[in-house]
């Protein structure tokens, strides 16, 4: 029924999602459905800890060979069903745990995931949702701009997600839908709102400001 669903490809991302979700709808229910990309056990995730005493998730699912969740699906179509039909999300977030195995290499990364996941969202009749992965503080440049698992991710998907419109690279980008970005606080204010400490590859948000405000925008696009 258009039920939303924003795909990250790194952990990190989910954080920042959820805050600039919850500061556009604090009253709607978001749900994290956690793949087997990374990490296994949810409860490694310190920022799961931070989401829930914050209140930005309403619940968790694991999904695949991942566990420790408040429910756990054999897959991420039947994790984004229990979010939705259980748990009675408003608005789901899918991504996988701490961690991201790759060998640099186009296909050799966990982080592709994000191409079948955003099918099955709109084969199950829900919204995809994008959160594009970008950088201006990574020193490999093949993850700076708009980071090859995005443009890879996009390239196998068959289906055409939302995105938003930050980074400027995105309303170049093929097979997507791009949504203009609506107003709100910036990933640095809510995170300190929040008293919330996120950091990608050890980079906090000063030190890559793209890769967190292209997050917030996916949140709020959510």
């Amino acid at each position: 029924d258009g039920l939303p669903v924003a795909v990250c490809s790194v952990h990190s991302q989910v954080a920042t999602v959820a805050a600039a979700f919850h500061d556009a709808a604090p009253t709607a229910r978001l749900v994290y459905v956690m793949t087997d990309g990374a990490s296994l056990p949810i409860a490694l995730s310190d920022l799961v800890v931070a989401m829930r005493d914050r209140g930005l998730l309403d619940g968790t699912v694991t999904a695949g060979h991942s566990f420790g969740g408040d429910l756990e699906a054999v897959t991420v179509a039947s994790g984004i069903g229990l979010a939705a039909h259980v748990l009675d999300a408003d608005a789901v977030v899918v991504g996988m745990g701490p961690g991201v195995v790759g060998t640099g290499t186009r296909l050799g990364t966990t982080g592709i995931e994000v191409a079948p996941i955003l099918d099955t969202v709109a084969a199950l009749g829900g919204t995809p949702v994008l959160c594009v992965r970008a950088s201006d503080g990574d020193p490999r440049e093949r993850h700076r701009g708009v980071s090859h698992h995005t443009l890879t991710a996009l390239a196998l998907a068959g289906t055409e997600p939302l995105v938003a419109d930050v980074p400027a690279e995105a309303t170049v980008l093929e097979g997507v839908r791009v949504v203009r970005t609506p107003d709100g606080p910036s990933a640095a204010e809510l995170f300190d709102r929040l008293d919330l400490r996120v950091t990608t590859m050890g980079r906090t948000v000063d030190q890559d400001p793209l890769f967190f405000a292209a997050a917030a925008a996916a949140g709020r696009v959510l």
